[in-house]
């Protein structure tokens, strides 16, 4: 368990070990520990004293991977100040939610994206806007270039009244003490919105207390793994996402790692050319990156002898996926699972002995039930709701007792919604999300499975497969695929899922799509798939 009670004395605690150390990296610069905190001090001085910011004042920090970014999460916890993630790439929709539900008055946003603040901020309890621009933290010349380059393409973004330069901030000389924040260990650190692919989004309450015993749960699993001091991370999922959030950020910190922040993994050319000559030694990905890296020329040239730590999570990993990873990496890829209810994290496999296929055993100090509808206990082997317990659930929903009652129960467990199985050695595998789950004339069948075969074919990049009414079966199987061969048809797509599902599991349907959408992190939403 943390021997700290806060993060900001976590940080404090680690910015002493490792001050000398690079830290964070981003498009080619990179800033120590002790330089991080530096600015991270002035900026806490800039929320305290100038905007009067009080603990459980929140501030929304509405960044990609830039090296803004850990100062700005780190000023903010020396501040006593509530993080709000909040996702660059939102709708004036999605924004405007987030902002009037976690009822912000302070955001800093990038000024790429601040066109959508500009929409609604009058709408919103916004009252202090700070923009920052992608070089800002660059050393001069350089500084100069890339913002020149950037303003140039963003010249028509209309400018928000009254907004205050992060540059202007962090140039500051501080000449006043800050005062030790208020907090304690069960003081909230982090309003984390789910994605809201079930529903509207909601605020998980996320405590200094989560996060912590979360972190250490984790670096317990990977104790024998990771050498203080002697890591290096590359963080292509962004971080205001709660897995790279802990997994790259917090866990960063805790073991002195190098973080190579990758702005947008979309721009795989940039993506490669970062990594290019770097023997970086941990990477954190999901699914659908790993595919589309491996799939990518550029990355195929990288050097991966210093590769000993690849953990995927986000969304079920692919057999064939992890096998090609392993291929061309020669690092056979850790499979986790967790919630943003949870911290992120509840299991994860062993390094030293992964077992493909599953998300691995539960992290130390965390329980588990399988339980049917009735909410009585499954048999052993038998598929049933997950249910977990241990110090990194959430304290619950941000103002939403309800919605709190509906999935944690008085008893402190947790009701995932994730349909899970337990082997005889403890390892967990996820079958499917409740509601996710098609039935098919009475026969359950998962999503993840029919994905996983299909995927097999060698002409399929990827798929996802959905329910739809059917007057026969009630609901029938939808399959959507992204094909790299445009001869594949229909006719190939039936034959290949007959020789190797069961007849009720073969789709009925097939629609050949250009790409499948995805959330922010690359997780495929199978809810936007159902209206087509």
């Amino acid at each position: 368990m943390p021997t700290e009670k806060t993060l900001e004395e976590f940080f404090e605690h680690r910015i002493a070990r490792f001050a000398a150390k690079p830290a964070f990296t981003c498009l080619g610069h990179t800033l120590s520990y002790g330089e991080i905190d530096r600015l991270a001090s002035v900026f806490a001085d800039y929320l305290y004293y100038e905007l009067q910011m009080e603990p459980g004042n929140k501030l929304a920090i509405m960044l990609p991977n830039l090296l803004q970014y850990p100062v700005v999460v780190l000023g903010a916890i020396k501040a006593g100040v509530i993080i709000v993630n909040t996702n660059p790439l939102y709708t004036a929709r999605e924004l405007r939610h987030q902002l009037n539900d976690a009822e912000v008055k302070t955001i800093l946003v990038l000024k790429g994206v601040s066109a959508t603040l500009a929409s609604v901020i009058a709408e919103t309890p916004v009252k202090h806007v700070i923009i920052t621009q992608v070089g800002d933290l660059h050393p001069g010349l350089k500084r100069f270039v890339i913002n020149t380059v950037v303003n140039f393409k963003n010249r028509a973004i209309p400018a928000i009244r009254d907004a205050v330069y992060f540059r202007d901030i962090i140039t500051k000389k501080l000449n006043r003490t800050l005062p030790k924040p208020l907090t304690v260990y069960d003081s909230l650190a982090l309003l984390q919105y789910t994605g809201g692919t079930t529903g509207v989004s909601k605020g998980a309450m996320l405590t200094h207390a989560n996060l912590l015993s979360n972190l250490f749960q984790v670096r317990e699993v990977f104790a024998d793994s990771l050498k203080d001091g002697g890591e290096i991370i590359v963080a292509p999922l962004p971080i205001y996402h709660i897995f790279a959030f802990m997994l790259c950020m917090l866990l960063g910190f805790e073991i002195g790692a190098r973080v190579i922040l990758i702005p947008d993994p979309r721009k795989t050319r940039d993506f490669s050319k970062a990594l290019k000559g770097v023997r970086f030694t941990f990477f954190a990905g999901l699914n659908t990156l790993f595919n589309a890296l491996c799939r990518n020329q550029d990355f195929r040239a990288l050097d991966f002898s210093g590769l000993k730590l690849t953990i995927s999570g986000g969304m079920a990993l692919i057999k064939d996926t992890a096998e090609n990873w392993e291929a061309l990496t020669g690092c056979k890829v850790v499979e986790g699972y967790g919630l943003t209810e949870t911290s992120p994290v509840v299991a994860l496999n062993p390094p030293p002995a992964p077992k493909l296929g599953t998300v691995g055993r539960l992290l130390p100090r965390t329980q588990c039930r399988l339980v049917n509808g009735a909410g009585e206990q499954v048999g052993k082997g038998e598929p049933g709701e997950l249910l977990v317990r241990g110090p990194q659930v959430m304290k619950g929903y941000w103002k939403r007792p309800q919605a709190t009652d509906d999935v944690l129960d008085s008893a402190g467990w947790l009701h995932t919604g994730d349909v899970a199985v337990i082997d005889d050695d403890g390892y967990l595998s996820i079958v499917d999300r409740i509601k996710d789950m098609i039935v098919v004339s009475g026969f359950n069948v998962y999503p993840n499975e029919i994905e996983a075969v299909i995927s097999k074919h060698p002409d399929v990049v990827e798929c996802a497969a959905v329910g739809v009414p059917d007057s026969d079966t009630v609901e029938a199987v939808k399959l959507f695929v992204v094909s790299a061969n445009s001869a594949l048809t229909e006719a190939d797509i039936k034959k290949f899922a007959r020789e190797n599902l069961t007849g009720y599991k073969i789709p009925s349907q097939i629609a050949f799509i250009d790409e499948l959408p995805k959330s922010n992190v690359g997780k495929v939403l199978r809810k936007e798939l159902k209206g087509r």
